[in-house]
């Protein structure tokens, strides 16, 4: 590991010390190694005035939600430095209690609540403090001979503290062990199974001795426990098979059911994860604990090990889940579900599940970065994480139930994976929106280049794809289980409206034309998209057909029967795919004016078909009401949802009414 401190652009905060405190911040958090996610905190000690413009020796703590990869001013909260140390003295401190103190003692109401560390950070006596979760330190305390190898590496300039609860407690700990001390020797604190501080007088110091506490665990480690593969961290899938990934969403799909809600699934076969999933020791190993109690929220204490029987399994896990709820339970506690949030795949790697993408992506990082830890500490006498107590105490921490208590309900298609034919314009790209705003994660497929640039949501998975294609069918959903972890709604919206023709005057072309896309893309895709419905959670797919089912129109023939087989096709799924739980239904728009397929030509011939001037052709239904993209994809999203979950094979009109249907 290497100083990333740059003296050019650190002189520019020489005369602020919060700004200082946010460029060192910013270069620790810039290392996943150090931090991840929110982890790790640091803080300042200075003169600050408050409100009525009186000063106080003050300290800025990071905090809480706040990321040191990205952190500005305003995520460091500003406290009375005296009335924070006095906390320190405090014989007990409940959890609430302390939060309740720390909010008193800040100097600026509107500031964010400070870390749990506040009380820590402020007994240490120095300007500048900063604190990582190091995975090399991390590692060699998770060791039999963790204490020892600490001493070995450092001497006596870390001075060593065994494993306690964060927050007051932790603060309470230092604070009695380190009275006597001569702080001038010591340039660091390790806390066996959890992390790193280092402190200084000044920024520099305080970040360079982390760097250079940090170096020298790697290289013990690259010394005492090389590992024999080259850790390519992150998702590489690239290397699944089609079979590979069908059992992918499998997995997914079983955990979810275990979680009662459905999770977004990362996987990483990098060669590292794959070795690892390898192991025959594996199902031994990945279930000791986590690399420090805090990644417990993420992760749960345990992997899951994948094998043949994927629901037995999970069924298996879920009763030791609950176990080891009962066995550590004290007062009231609300139980979190029992399914597992990273599961060994053998031979394939790792996967990663969170209720959201993002929640996905840091389970994954944590995994990533846990993996290689296991590994060397195996080579160092054995992976030994904390006893499951003191991990409890961590995922059933009172603050984290408080969050629990205090979370609002997610959106109704948080969690699922949704893929949407002809999604650049018109309905499909208001039900892109529509289910991203529900709270899915979005496969957009359409022909149009545009559908590449038209969302920065990193839950949207757009390609450019012609839905009559079906290698280019097959790259899109393949890619969609590969970035998501399998697939559970589809809307199946492309089409093409030919223009108006007589029967009379139809060309071969143009009929095999539109039953090519209005027809025969349909089926390809729900053939192509059926196994992985079939693992999904409350499958669905949505057609979406015409009002000229129904109600054919005059030079509408080659249009019109497609739409009508389409229907017939979506009749014939529903009864088929029933007993797998995938609901089908259709949607019949009509007058939906704000889509690509109604350019003002068509829109033109299609009103003198009827004998009428443009406008009035838009308002020819029962209501006078022109229906929009919107409209339709709300609908959409809906039969997608729990409101039709006891609805397959209907056929509902979006159209305003119409006196040739009603």
């Amino acid at each position: 590991m290497r100083s990333l401190w740059n003296d050019h652009d650190a002189r520019a905060y020489a005369d602020d010390p919060l700004a200082l405190r946010v460029y060192t911040s910013r270069l620790i958090g810039q290392d996943p190694s150090l931090v991840l996610h929110g982890g790790g905190n640091t803080s300042v000690k200075a003169r600050a005035r408050d409100l009525f413009g009186d000063e106080h020796d003050a300290i800025w703590v990071k905090g809480s939600g706040w990321d040191l990869a990205t952190i500005e001013p305003a995520g460091f909260a500003p406290l009375r430095l005296d009335t924070v140390r006095r906390m320190a003295d405090l014989h007990s401190l409940t959890d609430a209690r302390m939060v309740e103190m720390l909010r008193a003692a800040l100097l600026d109401p509107n500031a964010p609540n400070p870390s749990v560390e506040a009380i820590l950070h402020a007994v240490i006596p120095f300007t500048f403090v900063d604190h990582t979760h190091a995975d090399a330190v991390v590692t060699i305390t998770n060791t039999p001979k963790g204490v020892e190898r600490i001493g070995e590496i450092y001497g006596h300039r870390i001075f060593i503290v065994p494993y306690v609860m964060p927050g007051f407690i932790l603060a309470r700990e230092v604070f009695g062990m380190t009275k006597d001390i001569d702080w001038a020797e010591v340039e660091g604190i390790i806390l066996m199974n959890h992390g790193v501080f280092t402190f200084g007088d000044d920024a520099r110091t305080s970040y360079e001795r982390m760097i250079q506490v940090v170096t020298e665990a790697e290289d013990y480690l690259e010394m005492h426990a090389p590992l024999a593969t080259d850790d390519e961290e992150g998702a590489d899938a690239t290397s699944l098979s089609h079979g590979d990934l069908v059992t992918l969403a499998r997995i997914r799909g079983a955990v979810s059911k275990a979680a009662k809600a459905p999770l977004i699934a990362a996987h990483d076969g990098s060669p590292l994860h794959v070795a690892f999933s390898s192991r025959a020791d594996v199902g031994e190993i990945a279930s000791r604990g986590p690399l420090t109690p805090d990644h417990v929220i993420r992760t749960k204490r345990a992997a899951f090990v994948a094998g043949a029987d994927l629901e037995a399994g999970i069924e298996r896990y879920g009763k030791d889940y609950r176990a080891y709820f009962d066995r550590n339970r004290e007062g009231a506690l609300t139980a979190l579900d029992p399914a597992p949030r990273w599961v060994v795949w053998p031979g394939r790697g790792t996967v990663a599940l969170g209720r959201t993408l993002p929640d996905a992506v840091v389970a994954r990082d944590i995994v990533a970065h846990t993996v290689p830890a296991i590994a060397r500490a195996e080579l160092l006498g054995g992976w030994k994480a904390l006893p499951e107590d003191d991990v409890f105490d961590v995922e059933y921490w009172d603050l984290e139930q408080a969050k629990l208590e205090r979370a609002s309900a997610p959106a109704e298609h948080t969690g699922r994976v949704v893929l949407v034919t002809g999604a650049a314009s018109g309905i499909g790209r208001a039900t892109v929106d529509a289910f991203l705003k529900a709270g899915a994660c979005v496969a957009a497929l359409d022909r149009a280049d545009a559908v590449s640039s038209t969302w920065s949501d990193a839950r949207v998975a757009a390609f450019v794809c012609d839905v009559t294609d079906a290698s280019a069918l097959d790259y899109a959903i393949e890619n969609t289980v590969r970035r998501f972890g399998g697939l559970d709604a589809v809307v199946s919206n492309a089409g093409t409206f030919p223009a108006s023709t007589r029967i009379a005057d139809l060309t071969d072309e143009l009929w095999r034309q539109s039953l090519a896309v209005n027809l025969d893309a349909h089926r390809l895709l729900l053939q192509k998209t059926i196994p992985f419905l079939d693992a999904g959670l409350d499958p669905a797919v949505v057609f979406i057909a015409s009002k000229n089912v129904p109600a054919p129109g005059k030079g509408a023939a080659a249009y019109s029967v497609a739409k009508a087989g389409l229907t017939q096709l979506a009749r014939v799924a529903a009864l088929e795919l029933a007993s797998s739980g995938i609901r089908v239904n259709v949607l019949h728009p009509n007058d939906v004016f704000d889509t690509g397929i109604w350019t003002p030509a068509v829109l033109a011939a299609r009103a003198k078909e009827y004998g009428m001037d443009v406008e009035a052709y838009k308002k020819k239904n029962l209501l006078g009401h022109e229906v929009t993209s919107a409209e339709v994809a709300a609908l959409a999203v809906a039969l997608s949802g729990r409101l039709f979950a006891a609805t397959t094979g209907a056929q509902i009109p979006v159209d305003g009414g119409n006196d040739r249907v009603v």
